[in-house]
C-alpha cells in the first residue's frame, strides 16, 4: 500500500494506506477520501470550526466494522486542538477534537474517518444553539422523494414566520433543515418550536408525516427527528462523506432541487457523491455559507 509524507499548511503528516479501497463497490480510495476533505476543506471548515466533533470512523471500508471516537486519538499530533467537555450525566471529562485547519481535516481524514458529526452548538457556549435542525427521516418504503415534499411543506411555515431555511442531503436515506440563528437562544426553545412545527405538519399531513419516535408509527412516512435540537446530539456536518455504498455526501441543497425531486419524483436530484460536490462548489460556492453569518430570531408560539 502507498504511503506518503507530505506538508499541509507547514504540518508534516504521514499518510498510509492511500491505494486501500474503503467504498468496494465503487473503488473509491482511502487516498481520493483524503483528497476530497482536502479540496472541499474551505467549504466544511467554517460550518465545523470550534464545534467538537465526534468521528466515525471506517478502518477498513464502508462494508466493515466502524467506531465512534469522541476521545482525541492519544497519537494525535501536538497541534491538534482539542476542547474538555464534562458530562453533566456522569462527570466525565471528554477531549473532543477541533477541526479548525486543513492539516486537522486531513489528519482525520487518513484516520478512516469517512463521517464528521457536529453539535450544533460551538465548544465555548455548548448550551447556546447557532440554529435549529429538523432531520427528515423516511420511513421505508418512503425515500427522500417524499421528504423533499414534506421539506417544501416545512419551508412554508416558516415562511410564513420570515424565517429563512437551509436544506441539505443526509447523504443516506433523508435531509435536513437548518434555520441559522446566531443569536442567543437556549435549547429548550429551540426544541420547543421544532416540536410544535413536526405536530403541527403532522396534523396537516397526517398520512405523509409523524412527529413521534416509535417505529410501528413511521413506516412509509417522513418522521420529524425534533429531538436532535439537543445539546449532547450531534448531526451528521455539511459536506461529510457518508459511509454507503457510495462515496455520497451530506450536500447542501438548492430549492430548485427539491422542487424538481419533489415534482418529478426522482431522487437524482438531490443525491450526490464526492466528486459532483466539488465541482458544485468550484461553480456555485459554499450554498451553505450563510449559515454561519445570518442573524434571525426565534419566534415565540401561541
Amino acid at each position: 500500500m502507498t504511503s506518503a509524507r507530505v506538508e499541509v499548511e507547514g504540518r508534516e503528516l504521514s499518510l498510509s494506506n492511500l491505494e486501500k479501497v474503503l467504498y468496494p463497490e465503487t473503488g473509491f480510495t482511502k487516498g481520493e477520501v483524503i483528497q476530497y476533505y482536502r479540496e472541499i476543506a474551505p467549504a466544511i471548515l467554517p460550518h465545523v470550526r470550534g464545534r467538537a466533533m465526534t468521528l466515525k470512523r471506517y478502518p477498513n471500508g464502508v462494508e466493515a466494522a466502524f467506531f465512534y471516537e469522541k476521545q482525541c486519538p492519544s497519537h494525535a499530533p501536538d497541534w491538534v486542538r482539542t476542547v474538555p467537555v464534562t458530562s453533566h450525566s456522569d462527570g466525565r471529562t471528554i477531549d473532543y477534537v477541533l477541526v479548525d485547519d486543513i492539516p486537522t481535516l486531513v489528519w482525520l481524514a487518513n484516520l478512516a474517518s469517512l463521517e464528521l458529526h457536529v453539535s450544533l452548538s460551538k465548544a465555548d457556549a455548548l448550551d447556546v444553539p447557532t440554529s435549529v435542525v429538523f432531520d427528515l427521516d423516511p420511513g421505508p418504503p418512503a425515500d427522500i422523494v417524499l421528504c423533499c415534499k414534506v421539506a417544501l411543506a416545512l419551508r412554508d411555515i416558516l415562511d410564513h414566520f420570515e424565517l429563512t431555511v437551509f436544506a441539505k442531503s443526509s447523504g443516506s436515506k433523508g435531509m435536513q433543515l437548518y434555520i441559522p440563528l446566531n443569536t442567543p437562544a437556549t435549547y429548550e426553545q429551540t426544541k420547543a418550536f421544532s416540536n410544535a412545527l413536526a405536530r403541527l405538519l403532522e396534523k396537516q399531513m397526517p398520512g405523509k408525516v409523524v412527529s413521534r419516535m416509535a417505529k410501528d408509527l413511521r413506516r412509509g412516512k417522513v418522521f420529524i427527528d425534533w429531538s436532535q435540537n439537543d445539546e449532547h446530539k450531534t448531526t451528521v456536518a455539511v459536506y461529510s462523506l457518508r459511509a454507503r455504498p457510495h462515496p455520497t455526501v451530506s450536500a447542501p441543497l438548492l430549492w430548485d432541487e427539491v422542487e424538481r425531486a419533489a415534482t418529478m419524483g426522482n431522487a437524482s436530484h438531490v443525491t450526490f457523491e464526492a466528486p459532483d460536490v466539488l465541482r458544485r462548489f468550484e461553480r456555485d460556492g459554499d450554498l451553505f455559507a450563510r449559515m454561519e453569518t445570518l442573524v434571525q430570531t426565534l419566534p415565540t408560539l401561541g
